[in-house]
């Protein structure tokens, strides 16, 4: 109603907020549907909510008619404006129900609304609400294996083909882009370290991302004088000079069509998929072997990021659980009372097989392996990690 005049409820927290109460109303299980007192509440407030609700959110609400009951028939007749909004509502139908889509699905979608309110646009193509409500549904729902690929490969060309740096081997380093706020970030001095070696590396990423919106390697490349917004064929020339053999992608140069959507990102607060689909980019390919890294915290997320390497046909791939869900190990002995599930250290990937025992799934051999990395068994004695402030001094 305009009553928060300091903050205003945006359309996209709408979105977003309406798209999460459906789905749990639609197809969550029992424990987890509406609680006694969200059903009071929405029973209390949905007749005044008709009156100043816009079209589109009342859709997202009540896409079918069949949660509020006679205040929701303006979902069933809801279409959208224009070509692209009316695909995403199509789509939007689906995911509000549950349901999933195939990877031609989500590429459409994705490029019919990104870049999203930019590229000289008076507004943007479709809804905020719209967009928000897809985004975080399909986390809601657990994005197929066909759905995140449409995610991760949907704007590969969009600058045009890769570049092709001249180099016997290349890293891509895929930490989460929206950083850390509690532990020491490693991975920049790793890969500057391993380059000394011969080794190129490759980075990418923002400056600050949401939900967490901590200290990331553009921040810290940023403070140090460094370029941070070179371009994939600049990147290419800096990975083949031997004398350098690194470079640091900003997102904003390498895939400004994802770039444009962290504004709506940090109203939704919830990851999307594209936090799991942005780690494993390919923004230069290599003459010689290729290899991903990549960090996730999740039970879950594992094996969809090490299925999205073997889709970028790498040599090897490896997924680190490391503190806060970034590449950076630790030295601390896991507690006998720690929470299951996957431990801090846990690393499992594929490889160039040595052996006879490696899948062939797309024409590259490879084996696979999983490793919980115990620090002591290497010589390490156990310490507590050092907190640090969120600052990148």
């Amino acid at each position: 109603t305009g009553e928060l005049k300091d903050e205003p409820v945006s359309s996209a927290q709408l979105g977003a907020f309406f798209a999460g109460m459906t789905i749990r109303a639609n197809c969550f299980p029992e424990a987890t549907q509406w609680s006694e007192g969200e059903r009071r509440a929405m029973s209390l407030f949905w007749p005044r909510l008709v009156h100043v609700l816009p079209p589109e959110v009342k859709f997202i609400a009540d896409p079918e008619g069949t949660i509020m009951g006679a205040n929701g028939l303006t979902g069933p007749r809801y279409i959208g404006q224009g070509t692209a909004e009316m695909r995403l509502v199509g789509a939007l139908r689906e995911v509000l129900a549950g349901g999933h889509l195939g990877y031609e699905e989500i590429q459409c979608v994705l490029k019919d609304v990104l870049p999203f309110g930019s590229m000289g646009a008076s507004s943007p193509s479709v809804s905020e609400a719209l967009l928000a409500a897809f985004l975080i549904g399909q986390r809601m729902n657990r994005e197929t294996d066909r759905e995140l690929k449409g995610y991760c490969l949907a704007f590969d060309d969009e600058l045009g083909p890769p570049p092709i740096a001249d180099v016997n081997s290349l890293t891509h380093y895929g930490e989460p882009y929206d950083g850390n706020t509690r532990f020491f970030r490693s991975t920049l001095f790793v890969a500057a370290v391993r380059a000394c070696y011969g080794e190129a590396c490759l980075l990418h990423g923002v400056e600050w991302m949401p939900p967490k919106g901590g200290i990331t390697e553009g921040q810290m490349l940023k403070f140090m004088g460094a370029n941070t917004h070179l371009s994939p064929t600049q990147a290419k020339t800096l990975l083949e000079d031997k004398d350098t053999g690194f470079a640091y992608l900003n997102l904003q140069e390498a895939c400004p069509p994802l770039y444009s959507i962290i504004g709506l990102r940090e109203h939704i607060k919830k990851r999307p998929p594209l936090a799991t689909s942005e780690k494993v980019q390919q923004f230069v390919r290599a003459r010689g072997r290729e290899s991903m890294v990549a960090g996730f915290y999740h039970v879950g997320y594992e094996d969809p990021l090490l299925m999205l390497m073997r889709r970028r046909t790498v040599h090897a791939g490896l997924v680190v659980k490391g503190e806060e869900g970034a590449l950076s190990l630790t030295t601390k002995e896991r507690s006998a009372h720690a929470s299951k599930g996957i431990p801090v250290n846990h690393c499992s990937g594929f490889r160039t097989p040595s052996s006879a025992n490696f899948s062939e799934t797309d024409g590259i051999s490879r084996e696979s392996f999983r490793v919980a990395v115990n620090a002591q068994e290497l010589g390490f004695k156990s310490t507590e990690t050092p907190r640090t402030d969120k600052s990148v001094y």
